[in-house]
């Protein structure tokens, strides 16, 4: 491994993962990364671990800088399993370690791993840990995005570990901010925030003005996932306020839909047609030529998204039930959403996904526009209406 410092004596001894595709539903087109961070001094801290898969080279890393059984700390920041699960192993070779881990993550641990587990030491915020020159300190941060979340800050180095906050899927074997294309790594890290943190964000809000208030100098942020923030770490912290808050969304639509035979296909462009009359930012998304982690990375900084399916068996299309399970999950706020779709004998459709909606108390209107077989010319025009209506909503 090539050496990657972060500071004298901290450093990245993660892997990368260039083949992941998938994570839990979530499409990682560039692949990852699951950092870990070695921290050597009097004493040695080992910063979370990485997938089972890739614990031979974690354990590789390591060695280049010391022996597993000189680790004094193994602090895990959180027990998902990309963190996690090389734990076990890694436990038994640094066999004089402390593990130190939130309460919530010492019960986790137990239940992931077994009894071997319970000798987990419970930190929780403002507990420090002197290795010599340098000290570490914690930060409990309770559903960012798991109930055992919490952050790890380096004080003399002034570095913040903060596992799944401010991270991107992206594999490099560039480690920085500074060395790698700033537009792929902003894409990816709004694409991160909309598809994972979306429904954490007044925790997120919390948690950063909490940090704020402390008055902690930050000089570098680094993420369990992706690229490490150096270069201006809080370019990234700016950019989730940003997002958590709303001041991001601009004009902007989103027409999600999926057609069987054309039809609601045409209603989708007709619809955008009238969004986009009103000076509205349009995109028409189609379900099965589109990812649903793409999708809602465009929905983050919209006011208003469209849904439309044809009818089938009396109810939506399956790809609009699983988009909307999706989404329904993530519970975007500030979004006016509206539905439409077409049907052959029987409707049925439209009134599905509206409410799938409502239960997961989006703001939906009330007008909604559903047609019969192939739309006519007259009833395009009523769809081109329909999406002039609803940019006027907003407008208002």
């Amino acid at each position: 491994m090539v050496k990657v410092s972060l500071k004298d004596g901290v450093n990245w001894v993660g892997v990368v993962d260039w083949n992941i595709r998938d994570f839990h539903g979530y499409t990682t087109k560039r692949g990852s990364s699951y950092n870990a961070y070695l921290i050597l001094d009097e004493k040695i801290a080992l910063v979370d671990t990485v997938k089972a898969a890739f614990c031979q080279e974690l354990i590789e890393h390591i060695s280049e800088l010391t022996t597993l059984d000189k680790i004094d700390y193994i602090v895990v920041n959180h027990v998902e399993m990309d963190h996690s699960s090389s734990l076990p192993v890694i436990a038994k070779l640094a066999k004089n370690a402390k593990i130190l881990a939130t309460a919530r993550g010492k019960e986790e641990l137990i239940k992931h791993f077994g009894t071997e587990f319970e000798r987990v030491e419970v930190v929780k915020s403002g507990d420090k840990i002197n290795l010599g020159k340098k000290t570490i300190t914690f930060m409990e941060a309770p559903m960012l995005h798991w109930p055992d979340s919490m952050f790890t800050y380096l004080i003399e180095d002034k570095i913040l570990l903060p596992n799944d906050a401010f991270g991107q899927h992206l594999a490099s074997y560039e480690r920085f901010d500074d060395e790698v294309d700033p537009q792929i790594l902003m894409e990816e890290a709004k694409t991160y925030y909309a598809n994972i943190l979306t429904p954490f964000s007044p925790l997120i809000v919390k948690k950063i003005q909490e940090v704020v208030a402390m008055k902690l100098p930050i000089d570098i942020i680094a993420p369990s996932h992706g690229i490490i923030w150096r270069k201006d770490p809080m370019k990234i912290v700016n950019t989730y306020m940003d997002l958590c808050t709303g001041k991001t969304v601009k004009q902007k639509a989103i027409v999600v839909f999926d057609t069987m035979w054309g039809s609601t296909d045409k209603m989708a462009r007709a619809i955008g047609e009238g969004l986009a009359s009103q000076g509205f930012e349009v995109k028409l998304l189609k379900l099965r030529a589109t990812d649903n982690t793409d999708i809602v990375t465009e929905i983050v900084d919209a006011k208003i998204v469209l849904v439309g399916s044809p009818t089938l068996n009396n109810g939506m299309f399956p790809s609009a039930s699983s988009f909307l399970t999706y989404i329904g999950g993530l519970k975007p706020k500030g979004k006016l959403w509206g539905f439409f779709g077409s049907y052959g004998w029987g409707g049925g459709a439209t009134r599905g996904m509206i409410k799938m909606a409502k239960e997961a108390g989006f703001d939906v209107m009330e007008s909604s526009i559903e047609l019969k077989w192939v739309p006519t010319a007259e009833e395009l025009k009523k769809c081109f209406e329909f999406g002039q209506e609803t940019a006027q909503k907003i407008k208002a």
